[in-house]
């Protein structure tokens, strides 16, 4: 979800879709397995999107991100945010990863912690990688330091592929270039993923 809002809401407004309208609001972070998430999307109807020429991506200038915990220590964020920045801190100091702790209400019903990372440049590109941990009695324990440099290590191989667009939205861009009119619209992409 972190990644939907942080990298498909800026490619939707590049197309056209936008106004006060168009959100993803978390209310309740759910894990697996048993889930318990509870997401609000809100998106206003276009009959007709926009053409767009993408080609430059531009220079990195700052990396955002958010780790996430969900009935576990809060601490396991802050852990997460250290490893991920004593990697990224080498390349660039704009970095700045907040942490959302839910807990009670508005936790889903079963443990874990990921996180999601940004990088923009100034061309207004987004890429983006995250991270979970494994679900409860599935797979191996993952530390948060783990995941944490693993996270960072994925965000910079997203930058190291290059393209206007992450390998996550690269079949939505082409989809929406589909849709759009009888217009030439050019987007840069990188290697292209297996699902694209």
């Amino acid at each position: 979800v972190d990644v939907l809002k942080a990298t498909a809401l800026p490619l939707l407004k590049k197309f056209g879709i936008d106004g006060e309208s168009l959100e993803i609001k978390i209310n309740r972070r759910g894990m697996p397995p048993k889930g318990g998430g509870e997401i609000l999307f809100a998106c206003p109807v276009r009959k007709v999107l926009q053409p767009i020429q993408f080609t430059d991506p531009g220079k990195i200038k700052r990396i955002r991100g958010t780790a996430y915990s969900v009935r576990v220590s809060p601490q396991m964020a802050n852990r997460m945010v250290e490893s991920a920045r004593s990697i990224l801190n080498k390349f660039l100091p704009d970095i700045y990863i907040y942490t959302d702790h839910m807990k009670g209400v508005s936790s889903g019903k079963s443990p874990g912690f990921g996180m999601c990372l940004t990088a923009e440049t100034i061309n207004g590109t987004v890429l983006s990688a995250e991270l979970a941990s494994n679900p409860q009695g599935q797979g191996a324990a993952v530390l948060p330091e783990e995941l944490g440099q693993n996270c960072a290590k994925l965000l910079l191989e997203e930058v190291y592929r290059g393209g206007c667009v992450d390998s996550t939205n690269q079949s939505l861009a082409l989809l929406l270039m589909t849709l759009g009119q009888r217009d030439v619209s050019k987007v840069l992409l990188g290697p292209l993923s297996p699902y694209t």
